[in-house]
């Protein structure tokens, strides 16, 4: 069963008919860079058994026997993600707030889930197998995830993948077919396989495991994001890997680079080794920079923040060496319920994320939501936000917030609630007008005083209230809505695709996204500008935030503060403490004066070599 990328059956096959390359010659295998490092050492491939079950029918009349057969496998999958569980104390710290998490999600599907009301369901109605029940609604629930319009495809396969995993579990169950075990890798191994769920992912030993390499997955899943925390060089989404691939095989596997040689010659063998010291000598001075402050050579201190998607990556922050949460996306708390979550679940969701920082702030953003979005509790009442032809352009964000202004009210009591461990600030997203701000915080100070009435214990100071600037309205406006907020994050993914129209899903025009572009560039300075000019706090929480080449750019435009996704930190720290602001003002004027993004592509590129040679 795929767990990641395009959702398909579980019992899809790869592809037959691959060229088997001939035995004994080199071959370069390329993939999908996971988990950084070099590895060496002979190919151990494993597979795991099929559970294949044809497509069956019952008779009328059996539907309460299987209806016991698919609570028993239940029950036996119970037990087994209970197993795991006790696992996670040998495992890494990073591992083990990777998957508890995940497991707990695990868990939750195993309850009284639509995967299982559905599958029952099915058994009753069309009279299937307990197995094909299962499939069936597997694939209906992975299919609806994925079809829905979303920027965040990763997120997407993440949540369709967490459907197949159970489902393939229940299948192994119900059918019987043993689980894959990983006892018998030797020491020292690259591990091939076709594919690796994040549960088996957990049964690796990363002192025993040299590398890791498969067919299927990709970059953003929980497997790669397991390996990660593991620390164990991986290269995923290789194909034709599995049938080129011999147990035993010499094989170097270079998980920066994503490449798989299998019986490397003496040349690959010795660049291989020389990768493999460069990189631990690499890693050794990133570990370094983990306790250094993000200081430039005259002194000007820049925050750098991590995002956050899932609870799943907390653990992958605090290794990066970041200084809180620049921006926690808080759709996960939707995703995959028929019920809203209450006041209650959002504390117990916000709670340990705060705590975990340890005194660092976290910027938590409420809802942002569209009718594209497969969130199948809110769409209930929403009326007809799904028949938009462009939700980007509809009823999301503030604006359907402020039409259901009872969600903004659990959130932000929440989150005033939790502001009393540790200190947080509220976002609004997709702001483009002072009004929006100014109705959500009369909507704010009016939680906080229904709290206060309760004896519920507060911060005394209520956390900032700040807007997302993301769209060229907000940006243009960005005077006004600074008269409002008492915080800017610029994200620069959305308002650079709003600002060139160009949607970079999309194949046809996606190489005409471009953050660099003048236009995109203006509006960051303009929307920078506006907050400084109010000594207001503004942060940069998109992609560019992350690309240690532009951080030159943003801190001559002004900015001081940028958050990302937590393995860029380390270089992005790296670059800033190789910097001098003056030379950041200097260059960022001569890059505003450009109106050519070619021109100012090589202005960018040019000003990263000059400042890797300085370091």
């Amino acid at each position: 069963m795929k767990t990641e990328g395009k959702p398909s059956k579980p019992s899809d096959k790869p592809a037959e008919g691959k060229r088997v390359p001939r035995r004994g010659r080199e071959l370069v295998v390329r993939g999908i860079p996971i988990s950084p490092g070099v590895a060496i050492g002979p190919v151990f491939d494993t597979t795991e058994s099929p559970a294949e079950p044809p497509r069956r029918q019952i008779k009328a009349g059996e539907e309460e026997a299987e209806k016991q057969r698919l609570a028993a496998a239940v029950a036996a999958s119970r037990k087994q993600v209970n197993k795991l569980k006790a696992r996670l104390s040998v495992l890494p710290e990073e591992a083990q707030g990777e998957l508890e998490p995940l497991l707990d999600a695990y868990a939750m599907m195993l309850g009284e889930s639509r995967l299982l009301r559905g599958a029952r369901k099915r058994i009753e109605a069309e009279l299937l197998s307990a197995e094909t029940a299962v499939v069936d609604e597997a694939m209906a629930i992975a299919e609806a995830i994925m079809a829905a319009r979303d920027d965040d495809k990763a997120g997407l396969k993440r949540r369709a993948g967490e459907v197949y995993e159970i489902a393939r579990r229940l299948t192994r169950n119900l059918t019987h077919a043993g689980f894959r075990s990983f006892k018998e890798v030797p020491e020292g191994s690259i591990l091939v396989a076709e594919e690796l769920t994040p549960a088996d992912a957990a049964l690796l030993d990363p002192t025993r495991i040299a590398g890791v390499a498969t067919e299927e997955g990709g970059a953003d899943g929980h497997t790669a994001i397991m390996l990660r925390a593991l620390g164990i060089p991986s290269v995923l989404g290789c194909p034709g890997l599995t049938e080129a691939a011999q147990r035993g095989d010499k094989c170097v596997l270079d998980g920066t680079e994503g490449t798989v040689v299998l019986r490397p010659s003496e040349a690959a063998l010795s660049a291989g080794r020389e990768s493999l010291t460069a990189h631990a000598k690499e890693r050794g001075r990133l570990a370094k920079l983990r306790r250094l402050p993000a200081v430039t050579t005259d002194g000007e201190a820049v925050d750098l923040q991590a995002n956050l998607e899932i609870p799943a990556e907390l653990p992958l922050i605090a290794q990066a060496g970041a200084h809180g949460i620049g921006l926690l996306r808080t759709e996960f708390l939707f995703l995959n319920r028929d019920t809203l979550p209450d006041e209650e679940a959002h504390f117990e969701a916000y709670r340990p994320i705060v705590e975990a920082m340890h005194g660092d702030e976290v910027t938590i953003r409420v809802l942002d939501w569209g009718g594209e979005k497969d969130m199948e509790a809110l769409a209930q009442g929403m009326g007809p936000t799904h028949s938009g032809t462009n939700p980007a352009l509809g009823l999301r964000g503030i604006r359907m917030l402020l039409k259901r202004p009872e969600l903004l009210e659990v959130q932000f009591a929440a989150i005033l609630r939790v502001a009393a461990l540790g200190p947080v600030r509220v976002l609004l997203p997709m702001v483009t007008i002072p009004e929006e701000v100014q109705q959500a915080r009369e909507i704010y100070e009016r939680v906080a005083r229904r709290l206060r009435r309760r004896t519920v214990t507060l911060p005394e100071r209520m956390p900032p209230l700040g807007a997302m600037i993301e769209t060229p309205g907000a940006a243009l406006a960005a005077d006004a809505i600074a008269l409002e907020a008492d915080f800017f994050a610029i994200g620069t993914n959305d308002l650079a695709m709003y600002t060139l129209a160009v949607d970079r899903a999309e194949t046809e025009v996606a190489h005409l996204y471009d953050p660099l572009h003048p236009a995109v560039l203006r509006l960051i300075q303009f929307a920078t500008e506006a907050a400084l000019r109010l000594r207001m706090p503004v942060s940069v929480c998109g992609e560019m935030g992350g690309n240690p080449r532009l951080v030159p750019l943003l801190l001559g435009l002004g900015l001081r503060s940028l958050s990302m996704n937590a393995s860029a930190v380390p270089r992005v720290k790296q670059a800033v403490r190789s910097l001098n602001i003056d030379d950041c003002a200097r260059f960022a004027r001569r890059v505003m004066e450009q109106s050519d993004p070619r021109r100012i592509q090589q202005l960018v590129m040019g000003f990263g070599t000059v400042s890797e040679d300085r370091s």
